[in-house]
């Protein structure tokens, strides 16, 4: 059965940095699309980024406008890990942040929408203090 958890929330001040870690198990082949996503208290779910594997060294990335040279996102596919690497952080990136995975060769786009994923962690908490 496969599972993703998400490490690495934390508190921080802001302009501070945190880094996202993913870690997906129980599959026996890396995911073709990883992302992030956040939900603030009282607002939707939103993308933050992703990550898509269309050959074995290519790769595409995608981000939300609003942390588009902030945030940077990577994977491990040998261990099926994702990371979100965030600086500059903002008191308005405040949210859980989770992770998601799915290994459907349909799963793309720029961004890869939030229907194409099946698999989601519990989330990670980032809170982010002015």
């Amino acid at each position: 059965q496969v599972q993703l958890v998400e490490s690495g929330g934390g508190s921080v001040q802001a302009g501070g940095s945190l880094r996202l870690s993913c870690a997906a198990s129980g599959y026996t082949r890396a995911p073709r699309c990883m992302g992030w996503f956040r939900q603030a208290p009282g607002k939707e779910r939103e993308g933050v980024a992703a990550i898509v594997t269309l050959s074995t060294r290519n790769l595409r990335t995608s981000y939300a406008d609003s942390v588009k040279a902030r945030f940077t996102i990577s994977r491990d596919n040998a261990k099926g890990t994702a990371f979100l690497q965030m600086n500059g952080l903002k008191p308005e990136d405040t949210a859980t942040y989770y992770c998601a995975a799915e290994w459907s060769e349909l799963c793309g786009g720029a961004p890869v929408p939030e229907g194409d994923y099946n698999y989601w962690g519990q989330g990670t908490q980032v809170t982010v203090s002015s």
